[in-house]
């Protein structure tokens, strides 16, 4: 017996991710129904080997459905997420609207698996940002055996993260190089994106961070520990997919290179890539497609008394977004709904 799903968005880079995702780990679904704005009604999306309509989002019925998994924008998921969750359907919200709200859980699940008991305060579950859902993965373990004091994080994000827009500015800008009279200006971003990277993602706060700087602190401490301390510096760079990050650790206990690298071997979802030589590190090219966070350039951090630095890679569309969706999914039918 399987789920009545509904993907909201499913026109969208996310929805048609996780529409991709949901039939490659063939998940248990009885009907599933693919949702999108009025003016997309009808366009086609896949589903494993199926086409399936996109039917209007405005007039849908959630009543009776199982779960329902939103890849829009807060806008319309404030709109249409309370809607959903009133009408007995569990939301998996992707948008930052429901995140950082103290009844709503923010679930990595190889990260806080238990707290998605706490749906029932809202019918809701928020999926976090995708530059923070690859690093924490990453974190929980080295954390669970050492304890993390501070991060010191500089990210590496590809232009999927901004849409379907910024990926062609970022085509078009290229092309533009080395065609006279095809130079294409900036929309998208503040500056040109091509061949350029722009220290800047989303909005600027009173206090010099980006909001985006401010969803990975907030994020991780709500996810893993509340007294970890995260500083961020959120860079935008010419990669179509794939984010990439600069994490420094500092402990409280000491823990060995070593140590360190066989814990995350062994931690769910990280592939560890650790060569010392040319090549033997996993770039955003290299993860495209692929469900793992890679873990490379495992080394002390011979500046402070415990601390350890790493390179982190993950397809932003993927664990930072609709994968983490989809296993929200899965954990929510095991320890909830319990029908697949």
């Amino acid at each position: 017996m399987g789920y009545r799903v509904v993907v909201v968005g499913a026109t969208g880079n996310v929805g048609r991710e996780m529409l991709n995702i949901l039939a490659e780990r063939q998940f248990p679904i009885d009907e599933l129904k693919a949702l999108a704005s009025r003016k997309s009604k009808g366009t086609e999306v896949g589903y494993g080997d199926k086409t399936i309509k996109t039917e209007d989002l405005d007039t849908f019925d959630f009543t009776g459905w199982d779960m329902a998994l939103f890849a829009v924008g807060s806008e319309a998921t404030k709109k249409y997420a309370p809607i959903a969750a009133k009408a007995g359907c569990v939301v998996i919200d992707n948008s930052s609207l429901y995140r950082y709200d103290p009844e709503v859980p923010l679930i990595v699940p190889e990260c806080n698996p238990d707290d998605i008991m706490q749906y029932s305060n809202k019918n809701i579950i928020a999926n976090p940002n995708c530059s923070t859902a690859q690093m924490v993965v990453a974190l929980k373990p080295l954390h669970d055996r050492a304890r993390i004091k501070r991060v010191v994080v500089s990210t590496y994000q590809s232009v999927s993260g901004s849409g379907k827009a910024a990926i062609e500015e970022l085509w078009d800008q290229t092309k533009g190089k080395y065609v006279p009279g095809q130079e294409v200006a900036a929309s998208v971003y503040p500056k040109e994106i091509a061949f350029n990277v722009i220290p800047h993602i989303d909005v600027f706060m009173e206090d010099g961070q980006t909001k985006e700087e401010w969803k990975m602190v907030a994020e991780t401490k709500k996810i893993i520990d509340k007294d970890i301390k995260v500083t961020a510096t959120c860079v935008r760079v010419p990669v179509f997919v794939g984010h990439s990050e600069a994490v420094n650790i500092e402990f409280e206990d000491h823990l060995d290179e070593a140590e360190a690298r066989e814990i995350l071997r062994n931690a769910p979802g990280i592939l560890v890539v650790d060569k010392r030589e040319d090549g033997g590190y996993i770039t955003p090219v290299e993860c495209v497609g692929d469900y793992a966070t890679y873990i490379s350039r495992i080394r002390q951090d011979p500046t402070i008394d415990n601390g350890i630095n790493l390179w982190c890679v993950s397809d932003n569309l993927r664990k930072g977004a609709a994968l983490n969706a989809v296993q929200i999914a899965e954990l929510l039918g095991q320890r909830v709904l319990k029908k697949g």
